[in-house]
């Protein structure tokens, strides 16, 4: 049985705080746990956050904004790696990491404090990892660790969240070659699970309820892959 519990009580995160230990005294760890972190919370323990008051615009940027605030997209430029599309005032931009998303993973929402943007953690990998071993040392237990954030998605409505980040967790199911009931082989099956994941932990999380994390228990992901496995090789991105 697959179980997915919020992680309450914990305070709203400011840069240098142990994540690891908030978690740890609130959670009951056992191992094979997923642990999923909201990237907001990853972002605000490692400084990842702009004060607008700190941001000169560029020219591009005023072009961009269309009648919004221009401070917001020249940070999502400083962000970006390779604009795909844009419609004033909306940017949907390749980051450092690899990821395709709207507005570089810029955000307001969930910040510290009004007039301030959350940026996505520099490597959400290494983070996961950092949380994973934390709580390794503070528990002793073996957990995966998925860090979470918000995506929309082509030609579906709404966002879902999806993995990040990701530490001791496999991230795809690869089902080539494995038969269905009928018989027929599978020749391009490949499951996102630590996307489905992040989705699931959502439902508990929330996103206006102040709860970063969550556990899911009841699954055999162990693995050592991490969430750049996700991001779509250049030479298979048919919208490249």
């Amino acid at each position: 049985m697959i179980s997915i519990v919020a992680v309450e009580g914990i305070q709203e995160l400011e840069e240098g705080d142990d994540l690891a230990a908030f978690v740890a005294e609130r959670a009951e760890l056992e191992d094979g746990d997923v642990v999923v972190v909201a990237q907001k919370a990853v972002s605000k323990i490692e400084g990842r956050v702009v004060r607008l008051d700190d941001v000169v615009p560029s020219e591009r940027a005023r072009e961009l904004a269309g009648g919004t605030d221009p401070r917001r997209l020249e940070v999502i430029l400083q962000e970006s790696v390779r604009l795909v599309r844009t419609r004033p005032p909306l940017v949907i931009s390749e980051t450092r990491h690899g990821f395709v998303c709207a507005s570089a993973g810029v955000d307001q929402s969930n910040a510290p404090e009004a007039g301030m943007l959350v940026l996505l953690p520099v490597d959400p990998d290494a983070s996961a990892a950092r949380l994973r071993d934390g709580l390794r040392e503070r528990t002793g237990r073996f957990v995966g660790v998925i860090v979470a954030d918000s995506f929309g998605r082509a030609w579906r409505q709404g966002t879902t969240d999806v993995a990040v980040g990701a530490a001791g967790v496999r991230v795809l199911l690869d089902l080539h070659g494995e038969r269905d009931r009928v018989g027929y082989e599978l020749h391009a099956t490949v499951i996102a699970l630590a996307d489905e994941i992040a989705g699931a932990a959502q439902l508990v999380m929330g996103k206006l309820d102040g709860v970063p994390v969550a556990v899911v228990r009841g699954l055999d992901v162990a693995g050592e892959e991490s969430a750049r496995d996700l991001v779509m090789p250049a030479d298979r991105d048919l919208f490249r």
